[in-house]
């Protein structure tokens, strides 16, 4: 049987990312400023004869009860919205923990796309609320839209980025994410700054000098990249970055990173305002 439905799950990149505190649940408010990609994962909704959801993938390790496509799927139900069971199957194109918000944006589009199929009407803000409990980078997919972001990445300012063409390196690096949030040497009270300041480029990642200390094979990919690019860590993963003034320059900058670097991976995307699926769902109206 066909797919009912196939729908991108778009990559982020974050700008810059402070840390301007800790909370008292443990957490830590950021402000960062969010770029949607128009590349990512893409996830195809076929329906069951029965209730259940079934999770597939291209990389079978994804398949697991903590993929979040299944916590999204789930947390729908357990709010009382549901309706005939699909096989999502899950074509993974994002390297799993390079800071680029994959498995985030594949848990909104699994919320997004199941509100389509099951006719819930649940609007955006709606599906926001349900989606923060899910992860703190879930909404920004939900709502769709290049963002400023507050508290936990969850409280959310749409902006308009000038248009660009990036170059996203992932050297064969797994950073714990959870370490670098626990360390004592993160810092935790970066002035709080403004989306002006952010929109001009002031702004840093504040995991990126505490990665290179922890992680001396990232440190040695900046190192490397130094050369071809003024390189950036995207959120607290392995992914590196840099913007590039056009596709062209993009494309031979990736071919002579990956030539230098076979055991580098990496892909050519250009910055978004508006999601890609946002745009793909209201084509299928």
């Amino acid at each position: 049987m066909p797919p009912a439905l196939t729908l991108p799950a778009p990559a982020k990149l974050n700008l810059m990312l402070h840390i301007v505190g800790r909370r008292s649940d443990g957490y830590h408010n950021l402000q960062t400023l969010f770029q949607l990609l128009n590349y990512g994962d893409e996830l195809s909704f076929t329906r069951r004869v029965d209730e259940a959801i079934r999770l597939t993938s291209n990389r079978p390790e994804m398949v697991s009860a903590d993929n979040l496509v299944l916590k999204a799927a789930n947390a729908l139900i357990q709010y009382g919205y549901s309706g005939p069971g699909y096989d999502i199957h899950l074509n993974k194109r994002l390297p799993a923990g390079g800071g680029l918000g994959g498995g985030s944006s594949d848990a909104a589009t699994t919320l997004v796309a199941l509100n389509h199929l099951w006719q819930l009407s649940l609007n955006s803000a709606e599906l926001a609320q349900i989606a923060v409990g899910i992860g703190a980078d879930v909404p920004l997919f939900v709502e769709g839209n290049s963002a400023w972001a507050e508290g936990i990445g969850d409280r959310l300012t749409p902006v308009q980025l000038e248009p660009a063409w990036y170059v996203i390196v992932t050297p064969d690096i797994h950073i714990n994410t959870t370490e670098l949030f626990r360390h004592p040497e993160l810092t935790r009270d970066t002035p709080v700054s403004t989306i002006r300041s952010a929109l001009a480029g002031l702004g840093h990642n504040d995991f990126e000098p505490l990665a290179r200390r922890l992680y001396p094979a990232l440190d040695d990919a900046f190192l490397t990249l130094a050369n071809t690019g003024q390189f950036k860590l995207s959120g607290s993963g392995s992914s590196l970055y840099t913007q590039t003034q056009s596709d062209m320059t993009a494309v031979q900058m990736l071919q002579q990173i990956l030539t230098q670097k076979p055991g580098y991976t990496g892909f050519v995307a250009q910055g978004v305002n508006q999601s890609p699926l946002h745009r793909a769902l209201a084509d299928q109206a």
